[in-house]
Formats: C-alpha cells, structure tokens, sequence
C-alpha cells in the first residue's frame, strides 16, 4: 500500500481559512434582509408592492453597489 496516498480523517475535517468570515458575513447579511425586509413591507401601498419589496430585499447589495459604481463612473 503506498502511504503517500493514504489521507486521515482528520485532515479531511479541518475547517478552511475564512470559514468564521464567511459565517459572520452571512449573518450580517440576514439581518440586513430582515431590516431591507420590514422596510419595503411597512411603505408598500398594495399586495403587489409588498411582493416586490420581497424581491428588492433580496436583491439590495447589487443594487447598493451598482448604484456606488454609477455614481463613481469608473
């Protein structure tokens, strides 16, 4: 048997660097979808409003940074 192939369990358990980063990024990005939430839920004027404001709290880090580049025009 060639025990240069041979790998442990516990190599193959370890944790990559930037695992914690990505955990707390996540975290701060679920509570900004909540606030971004509640926000376009509370100003929504229709049903259909309060669907879309669904939507843009989903997708409001693209647009904060599209609009941070626009403004920039890089």
């Amino acid at each position: 048997m060639n025990e240069g192939t041979n790998i442990s369990t516990h190599d193959q358990c370890k944790p990559g660097k930037g695992t914690a980063n990505s955990a707390a990024s996540g975290g701060i990005y679920g509570l900004a979808f909540i606030g971004a939430l509640v926000y376009y839920i509370q100003h929504a004027q229709t049903f259909w409003m309060g669907a879309l404001g669904v939507l843009k709290a989903l997708i409001w880090p693209a647009m904060l940074v599209y609009k941070l580049l626009e403004s920039l025009k890089i």
